[in-house]
């Protein structure tokens, strides 16, 4: 039932769920869904606990071949380059965010997000530069969400690079 509220939540955003088209997209009685959640807010609290817990394994991966600074922007710039391939995580994302401006639960959830996205970009970045750079490729993202007309890849690889800064010379041990 949480995936199909997820699916909900992506076509038809927060102020579009229902517990009938839960339902509907789970196919399973609407008392099964209300009997599980029985506020929306529930509801959605618990799909967004989902996305997120599935988000920062995905995340983490997306990580692991990560062996140098070129390895670090590669994998960056697809993040934001990705379109369709992440539109899904990138819609629940925003969602999760824009309920959270108005739900301290939620705004708990994205401040969890948030800190574990950063604890991953700081591996490469430190703190400072993974705050920056969370921040634009959070809106980098939702740029291309809403825009036909993308930058290249190579305008991103340099938005990327600026924010990281000059490549700090390797440290003698």
């Amino acid at each position: 039932m949480l995936d199909a509220a997820l699916d909900v939540l992506v076509d038809e955003g927060v102020a579009g769920i229902t517990h009938r088209k839960v339902a509907a997209r789970a196919d399973v009685p609407l008392g099964s869904v209300t009997y599980h959640f029985a506020t929306l807010t529930d509801l959605c609290a618990q799909a967004f606990a989902r996305y997120v817990e599935q988000r920062t394994a995905e995340y983490e991966a997306l990580f692991t071949q990560v062996a140098s600074r070129d390895d670090l922007v590669d994998v960056l710039v697809e993040l934001v380059e990705a379109g369709p391939s992440r539109h899904r995580s990138a819609v629940l994302g925003f969602e999760l965010h824009l309920a959270a401006l108005r739900d301290p639960a939620l705004r708990a959830l994205t401040g969890r997000w948030t800190r574990s996205s950063r604890a991953v970009l700081a591996r490469f970045t430190g703190p400072g530069a993974a705050a920056r750079l969370d921040a634009l490729l959070e809106g980098m993202i939702m740029h291309r969400l809403l825009s036909d007309d993308g930058e290249a890849r190579e305008a991103t690889r340099a938005a990327i690079e600026q924010t990281l800064g000059p490549p700090q010379p390797p440290r003698s041990g």
